[in-house]
């Protein structure tokens, strides 16, 4: 099991230093930070089961696109305009996001009970194994707050590009 409260307080202390690492590569754009990232993603993800944890689940919501809306609602055979009604909200940059927190498809074993058409933004989280992943670098700083995943990409690229 995965000890959220330890993990947490371990990531807000690496925090500015993680900021700091996330601007240097931005800057620097290293050729291989797609490789390196994904070759650390995979490496932690062998060891962490998501199952254990769910911490995104509970904290977070994803952006849920319309074409998301589409295929939950085509999956919970209801109409979309019910579907926004009773699980979305628009944010302040008018993207539609889950009203609360827990996701309200989590069970409580940690398992997505609309796994097979969940929303790509958590099909694609944490977004650690993706190109151009120094686009994604100031969201993968918050990150590391909330996925012990993340927190150990950004331990490994702490140790790959050192100064």
């Amino acid at each position: 099991m995965i000890d959220l409260k330890a993990h947490t307080e371990k990531a807000n202390l690496a925090l500015k230093k993680n900021k700091k690492l996330a601007a240097s590569l931005r800057k620097k754009k290293p050729k291989d930070l797609d490789a390196v990232s994904s070759e650390l993603h995979d490496k932690a993800f062998a060891h962490i089961d998501c199952l254990q944890c769910a911490n995104c689940c509970k904290t977070i919501s994803p952006i849920v696109t319309d074409k998301d809306i589409q295929r939950i609602a085509k999956h919970l055979r209801m109409r979309p305009a019910q579907l926004v009604d009773t699980y979305l909200l628009l944010d302040e940059e008018h993207d539609y996001v889950f009203k609360q927190q827990p996701c309200p498809f989590l069970g409580a074993d940690n398992y997505c009970s609309i796994y097979e058409v969940r929303p790509k933004a958590c099909r694609e989280y944490p977004h650690t194994n993706r190109e151009k992943f120094y686009q994604l670098l100031n969201l993968s700083v918050k990150n590391t707050v909330i996925c012990p995943a993340v927190l150990e990409v950004f331990e490994g690229l702490e140790n790959q590009y050192k100064k």
